[in-house]
């Protein structure tokens, strides 16, 4: 088969929109993270997000947040396909601002914590998960 130049073309261009495809996962990151803040940007601290600093397996992994005095809580995997993973909200009678869960990593990846305290500000808890099994394709 001999390649033509049009075969050349619609390569590289395919080849240049694929390397753009993490880059959109890390943006629609930001996007989420904007979306629950309103723009406002989070204050370090505040939030205890507790996550292996390893997982050999990428379809369960534990994770637990806790933010006393939070309103709700976002998990955010910055390098899944769709990184809002969960949403916490916490009425004024919860006993505690605090969940665990399971969750899905496609790969090595930041795990972000937002809370939105009730205060109206945010607070911010990151951590970073080695997976050594892949749990979501992308």
């Amino acid at each position: 088969m001999r390649l033509t130049r049009r075969d050349a073309l619609a390569l590289g261009l395919g080849a240049t929109a694929a390397s753009f495809l993490p880059l959109r996962a890390v943006a629609s990151a930001e996007e989420a993270i904007a979306a629950f803040t309103g723009g406002v940007e989070p204050a370090e601290g505040g939030v205890t997000l507790n996550a292996p600093e390893i997982a050999e397996n990428g379809n369960t992994v534990p994770v637990s947040v806790e933010a006393p005095g939070a309103t709700a809580i976002i998990l955010i995997a910055t390098g899944n396909p769709q990184p809002g993973v969960a949403t916490f909200n916490f009425g004024p009678l919860a006993g505690a601002q605090s969940a665990a869960t399971r969750i899905r990593l496609a790969g090595t990846q930041e795990v972000i914590a937002i809370a939105k305290m009730a205060d109206g500000g945010f607070a911010r808890a990151s951590r970073v998960v080695k997976v050594t099994i892949g749990g979501c394709g992308g």
